[in-house]
């Protein structure tokens, strides 16, 4: 009975202080903004179980996948057995289960939990190994350094001690119950522990088996009362909170970013000051986030959802080629900043404000405009966690509410609010690329009262950049071959505020979004196709919130249909089909919208050899160019972003690298310019395309 008391005391206390930090987490959470999550339940639930129990995102890399899918099982199914345990404590019974359970499924049920606490066993042996002798770059890279780095070895060690108790508890009951010992009674079958810790005991007396068994009984559930406890502290509090984190995953394309309601109603009153009345004593909303009271709870509940794993920072190129950025430590300093927020709640109450934040104590601007926003860090995340949201929101309070930005965007802002282009150029020279060509202007197609089947956005890199000007020559020349409808806007195109909005400047995009919408809308235009993913992630993902809703279809998903329909066909002794050809993923059509065949069915099109880099598909590396990063100068580093691109590139050994971006044309062109003198010829889809197509003369 004194037995009973003490462990029902433990548990007691361990419930106790375990929900009274996980209400504070849950506070703590909820100091951020309340924002209504949209999208599918019944597609979340699907996310749920295939990538929160399911583990699909740790399989992608199979070996560490399998080994944390064995601790990961450990701890949903040994937990039964732990069940057990304590309903023998509060009641004094033994192996309570197997009185419930036949002996046949009871055995079976204790046989594989010692078989998943041996595979726990050696899991985190093994990752012991990886942090500590073989150390992993991005397992002892120095966003780990003091507590993070301890936290995880002692978890491990934990572990294994807790799965250590577990089975020579079995061995000195098994030992018992064949001695006929009472209390111990024969139940279970214990294949493992009788193999491999037997043996230690065997020679032991009655006595000292039951003082060990007692003593691992204690130890084991003691320790998994402190094991609980301890998460709570812990990064492995994502044992819990991943599960309602992957619940309200993200459901939209990863390449659609949210469009501020606070900026949209001033620019609609900018626009038509009639349009909307402020109510009186309103307070002034913020725009983007600069503390964690500013982020939404969603982006705060990311920060403890963290594993820490690092996969993110491994696979960001700002920080593979040497800049400050580390996904990972956006997210634990976001959490830090969180906590210490709490503990200022705790102590000084809730409108308490310490004159910190977390945008300029915790994480600097040089962080935050390294990130090409290509969301690679988003596909990696084993939880489905998004640093880049919190990245965009200060990188917008920086913009919007401080006026700090890089002088060569700022220059770039200024360039679109006063030209409609991210540079200098006249507006009036946007259609200079149509010379010759007798291209369909979309105002005289509608003076005389016709229509398209779709209308080309050809965008600021396509008019006005001399490289990109031959792609847009390109496409529009195939378009005609194959007796597309179509027309451009000429003059009235301009930029549609991508390059704005990736560099925080919300206004500024929402401005040009709502002018070309209300061009679009008045032609009626129905179905878009445009050779920039950009313009394309734009227009299909950001402009329907805004009032321009519109079919959509990237240039490479066009070609492919065409090819498909038999409206154009690729010569079959075009001079690609003795080449060998590597094709480099833009990570707006991408990662950002899934498009990944289209372009590369184009390509087998040629009948050409395609070699695929190292880092391709849904673990494409990006040309540096995203994020407005194009239009300034790279944070310092090791090397640029695009020259990594390039080697890689060319180590395939391919005669050409074909791109389907405007922009990766622009970086990666640069970056082969920096790698020697035998170097691939570099060729948009499109003007492979019109190079080998019948009825089309190659493109000068």
């Amino acid at each position: 009975m004194i037995a009973q008391i003490i462990f029902s005391a433990c548990l007691l206390i361990a419930v106790y202080f375990f929900s009274r930090n996980v209400s504070k987490i849950v506070r703590n959470i909820n100091l951020g903004r309340d924002v209504r999550i949209k999208g599918d339940r019944k597609k979340r639930w699907t996310i749920l179980l295939l990538v929160a129990l399911g583990q699909t995102k740790m399989l992608k890399k199979p070996v560490v996948g399998f080994f944390h899918l064995i601790i990961y099982l450990g701890f949903i199914i040994v937990n039964i057995e732990v069940l057990e345990i304590i309903i023998d404590g509060v009641f004094g019974t033994h192996r309570v289960l197997s009185e419930i359970f036949p002996a046949n499924i009871y055995s079976l049920l204790i046989g594989s939990f010692e078989v998943l606490a041996f595979g726990v066993l050696l899991a985190c042996i093994v990752f012991l190994a990886r942090r500590n002798l073989v150390k992993v770059p991005r397992l002892v890279a120095d966003d780990l350094d003091g507590w993070p780095r301890k936290d995880a070895n002692y978890i491990l060690v934990m572990e294994i001690l807790l799965m250590i108790a577990f089975l020579s508890m079995n061995a000195t009951d098994q030992l018992l119950q064949e001695k006929g010992e009472a209390h111990y009674f024969k139940a279970g079958a214990f294949p493992v522990s009788a193999t491999f810790f037997q043996p230690a005991y065997t020679s032991l007396t009655t006595s000292s088996l039951i003082f060990f068994e007692r003593f691992f009984w204690w130890f084991h559930i003691l320790g998994i009362l402190f094991f609980l406890n301890y998460l709570v502290i812990s990064k492995h509090f994502h044992i819990l909170i991943s599960f309602p984190n992957v619940f309200y995953s993200n459901l939209f394309p990863k390449g659609k970013f949210n469009n501020l309601d606070s900026v949209t109603r001033e620019v609609k009153l900018m626009l038509d000051p009639a349009a909307e009345n402020i109510a009186e004593g309103e307070p002034a909303p913020r725009f983007g986030a600069k503390d964690v009271y500013d982020l939404s709870w969603k982006q705060l509940m990311d920060a403890y959802s963290c594993t820490e794993c690092g996969r993110c920072t491994a696979a960001c190129p700002a920080s593979i080629t040497g800049k400050k950025l580390s996904p990972r430590w956006i997210v634990m300093k976001t959490r830090d900043r969180l906590e210490e927020a709490g503990r200022n709640y705790d102590l000084h109450g809730p409108n308490f404000r310490d004159n910190k934040a977390l945008l300029g104590d915790y994480i600097t601007p040089e962080e935050l405009w390294a990130c090409t926003t290509c969301n690679a860090c988003v596909e990696e995340c084993p939880v489905n966690i998004s640093p880049l949201d919190i990245i965009m929101d200060l990188r917008r309070s920086l913009v919007m509410e401080e006026s700090k930005m890089p002088n060569e965007l700022a220059m770039m802002s200024s360039n679109i609010e006063n030209n409609g282009a991210p540079w200098q150029f006249s507006p009036s020279d946007r259609a200079n690329w149509v010379d010759g060509l007798d291209i369909p202007i979309m105002s005289d197609v509608a003076a005389r009262g016709d229509a398209v089947d779709v209308l080309f956005w050809v965008g600021c890199a396509g008019s006005f950049d001399e490289r990109n000007k031959n792609v847009t020559r390109s496409f529009a020349k195939i378009l005609k071959a194959a007796d597309i409808k179509f027309a451009v806007l000429g003059l009235e195109e301009s930029c549609n505020g991508d390059p704005a909005k990736r560099a925080g400047n919300e206004f500024l995009f929402q401005m040009q979004a709502f002018t070309n919408i209300n061009t679009l809308n008045n032609y009626g235009v129905k179905r878009i196709v445009t050779a920039c993913p950009h313009c394309f992630n734009t227009l299909k993902n950001e402009y329907p919130e805004l009032g321009g809703s519109y079919e959509v279809i990237h240039h490479s998903s066009f070609l492919q249909q065409l090819l498909l329909e038999g409206k154009i066909k690729i010569r079959e002794n075009n001079l690609l089909s003795q080449e060998s050809i590597t094709y480099h993923d833009s990570c707006y059509i991408g990662r950002g919208n899934g498009i990944y065949e289209a372009p590369r069915q184009v390509l087998e099109s040629f009948k050409a050899e395609l070699r695929e880099m190292k880092r391709c598909r849904t673990n494409g590396f990006c040309c540096g160019a995203g994020g407005a990063q194009v239009f300034k100068e790279e944070e310092p580093g090791r090397r640029r972003v695009n020259t990594e691109r390039a080697a890689e590139a060319i180590a395939t050994g391919a005669n050409t690298i074909a791109v389907a971006c405007p922009f990766c044309m622009t970086m990666m062109d640069d970056g082969l310019k920096n790698q020697g003198e035998e170097i691939p010829k570099l060729k948009d889809i499109a003007e492979l395309v019109a190079d080998s197509m019948e009825q089309v003369s190659p493109v000068s």
